[in-house]
């Protein structure tokens, strides 16, 4: 009985009833597999930024460049990108990669790729980037989640219906950001292209080097923990611990 009161407490509605809305035991968990992705998804990450900095200096305009980020402003405000609201201490903002900085999506930190976004609209982008089911671009895909392509039980769509509650004002909303986007875009179509044509062979060399790490990583600190005495009765505090 203990037992099941216990998986009960757990479940996702146990916590809701609890009036608890963070599941502690699963944040664990999912911490404890994760160390060594991370550390490849780095690598991945200062790989396509190395690509970016290279395409930048060949395509003759850095994302830092006065003129690129004026236009961001003309084009987007002091707003998000993609819900509009405006960028303030509890909107939070981040720089937006449309198309995202990550295996799946291969952006890069080049001009028309790069804006802000408010961070709720960014945690929802990154996750909708991992399925990209309603386009290839991960800004287009977020952007056409409007209802009325996917199962109900999307998580994207129901982010813009909580947005935007009325369906014909969400679709309307939903199409003049994807429209606001491209126009955006238009002036960098040279790096938009570009990073489209090198999708691909990029995608190859970031999964080799993925791999690389992950097994260069399980290596590694297989043949360092075989070194560490485990033997907790045996253990003696090291000279660094003890007490000046």
């Amino acid at each position: 009985m203990a037992a099941r009161d216990a998986e009960y407490r757990r479940s996702p509605k146990g916590r809701k009833e609890g009036g608890v809305s963070f599941d502690v035991a699963a944040a664990l968990r999912k911490s404890t597999g994760r160390a060594k992705s991370d550390v490849a998804n780095k690598l991945v990450s200062m790989f396509l930024h190395d690509v970016s900095r290279k395409a930048c200096a060949a395509g003759r305009m850095m994302v830092s460049d006065p003129r690129y980020t004026d236009s961001v402003v003309a084009a987007f405000g002091q707003g998000c990108l993609y819900c509009g609201k405006e960028l303030t201490d509890s909107v939070i903002p981040v720089v937006e990669h449309l198309n995202g900085m990550n295996r799946v999506s291969v952006g890069l930190h080049v001009p028309g790729n790069v804006a802000m976004a408010c961070k709720t609209c960014n945690n929802q982008k990154r996750d909708d980037d991992q399925r990209l089911s309603l386009a290839l671009n991960g800004w287009e895909s977020f952007l056409s989640h409007d209802g009325s392509r996917c199962a109900p039980a999307c998580r994207t769509c129901a982010y813009w219906s909580r947005i935007w509650p009325e369906e014909s004002g969400r679709v309307q909303a939903l199409s003049t950001a994807r429209q606001r986007v491209l126009a955006f875009q238009e002036p960098y179509m040279q790096f938009i292209q570009w990073s489209a044509g090198a999708r691909g062979i990029l995608k190859v060399k970031i999964e080799a080097l993925y791999r690389d790490c992950q097994r260069f990583a399980t290596d590694e600190i297989e043949k360092l923990v075989a070194e560490v005495n485990l033997e907790f009765a045996s253990a003696k505090p090291s000279s660094s611990s003890e007490p000046s």
